[in-house]
């Protein structure tokens, strides 16, 4: 049986080939029977390791996926993430009843932004329950969120019991980028994947992206970014140990907001969720 770590893309071997972190990606809202079929067809010539599709797409590309190894992706409360609770549930149910092996959910990015911890968190549980025990990828819609509200988001997302955190829709405005991706690695160190996805268009993209921590990226370029001629592997350059701290010492306790000081945020946001609580404090040193 695969292991929770590998599950979660945490642990990779030394060398894999950059298909394997690839979801291959159509969530255009006018995609048509044909396109989402190409999807699959070129997932499995090139050996992706998922398709992302939106939730009335779940079924026929589980049924095409069947048995192959690729994993069907669905998206829910897609892209706006601004439904209820319950809503998300029920369509968290409806993708695992279509065939989906993973879910994407987007965060409720107001109750986020207004530090409404224990809205956030009945939120992403009610999908983590839903998809019973399928791995829960929470987008954080990262270019609407300050840096410390993006911590605060993995945090929530942990709590929740989610698998991974993810950056962005592609939706909202803004993309994936290198530092978004390690701030996100540095909170959750080795506990959750890290999915880059949102504007990553080639493979230099993709590397800076891995480089920095990423161990899923979602992208609809897959098949450039594989057939560009140049290596397709990743070596151990690529890997990023996700323990490492910089020397604010992030984690999901911490975010650098300055030169000198650090947002604290408390770890007690699983047990009493009401009001998560953010406090300064000093970091020793005149060095971020």
């Amino acid at each position: 049986m695969v292991s929770r770590e590998i599950d979660r893309g945490v642990v990779a071997p030394s060398t894999r080939k950059v298909a394997e972190f690839i979801e291959h990606t159509l969530l255009k809202p006018e995609a048509t029977y044909d396109e989402v079929m190409t999807l699959c067809e070129e997932a499995l010539a090139h050996g992706f390791v998922g398709v992302c599709v939106n939730g009335a797409n779940v079924r026929v590309v589980s049924n095409r996926l069947a048995g192959s190894g690729v994993k069907t992706v669905a998206v829910v409360g897609f892209p706006l993430g601004a439904m209820s609770a319950r809503a998300k549930a029920y369509e968290t149910k409806e993708a695992v009843r279509d065939g989906a092996d993973e879910v994407d959910v987007v965060i409720n990015v107001g109750a986020l932004k207004d530090r409404r911890a224990s809205v956030v968190l009945e939120d992403l549980r009610g999908v983590v329950e839903a998809a019973s025990s399928r791995p829960v990828k929470v987008i954080l819609e990262t270019a609407k969120l300050t840096d410390e509200e993006k911590v605060i988001g993995c945090c929530l997302a942990a709590a929740a019991g989610a698998a991974f955190v993810k950056t962005c829709t592609g939706f909202g405005g803004g993309k994936a980028t290198p530092d978004d991706i390690a701030l996100m690695r540095r909170t959750v160190g080795d506990s959750l994947g890290v999915k880059a996805s949102g504007g990553v268009r080639t493979l230099d993209d993709l590397l800076a992206l891995l480089q920095a921590g990423a161990t899923r990226v979602g992208t609809s370029a897959s098949v450039a970014m594989v057939t560009a001629g140049r290596p397709r592997e990743v070596e151990d350059a690529t890997t990023t140990d996700a323990t490492a701290t910089d020397a604010t010492g992030v984690s999901c306790a911490t975010v650098a907001v300055g030169p000198r000081s650090a947002a604290v945020v408390s770890a007690s946001a699983a047990t009493s969720p009401e009001h998560l609580r953010v406090s300064e404090r000093t970091c020793g040193g005149d060095s971020a």
